[in-house]
């Protein structure tokens, strides 16, 4: 990962599971959260008004779900690269997901093991799929 500082906006409906991803990604210095929301509607707002370098974002949020979120959040803030870290293992979502310009598929389940691998991934330039779906999607697809 790059030395400079990379913003990060967290989007997490389920408190416990915030703490998690901010445990995680305090392992990497350079990662920086600069807001925590848990709602869709807030997600667009502050994406287009922080503008982060990265935004963890799940699916299953109140107000705006996660994929109409991460569409929005593609036109206010299209520098920022989007990981959804989500329980949702249905693969044609994961491809819809792909397809849109969302880089990263992380399942809450491989969280502490594949995040910051994603991360490193995702901000290198590459896309990245949880392994515990991966092999579904196919030989070409995934990490």
């Amino acid at each position: 990962m790059p030395a400079r500082s990379i913003r990060v906006l967290v989007v997490e409906d389920f408190e416990p599971f915030r703490r998690v991803v901010e445990s995680i990604l305090q392992k990497q210095p350079e990662l920086q959260i600069i807001c925590e929301v848990w709602d869709g509607l807030e997600a667009v707002q502050k994406a287009k008004e922080l503008q982060p370098d990265l935004i963890l974002l799940d699916i299953g949020l109140p107000n705006l779900n996660g994929i109409e979120a991460a569409s929005r959040i593609r036109q206010v803030a299209p520098g920022a690269a989007i990981i959804f870290v989500t329980q949702n293992r249905d693969t044609d979502l994961v491809r819809d997901a792909l397809s849109a310009g969302v880089r990263g598929y992380v399942l809450k389940t491989d969280a502490k093991r594949e995040l910051l691998t994603a991360v490193a991934g995702v901000l290198g330039g590459d896309d990245f799929v949880s392994s515990g779906i991966a092999g579904a999607l196919g030989e070409n697809e995934g990490t």
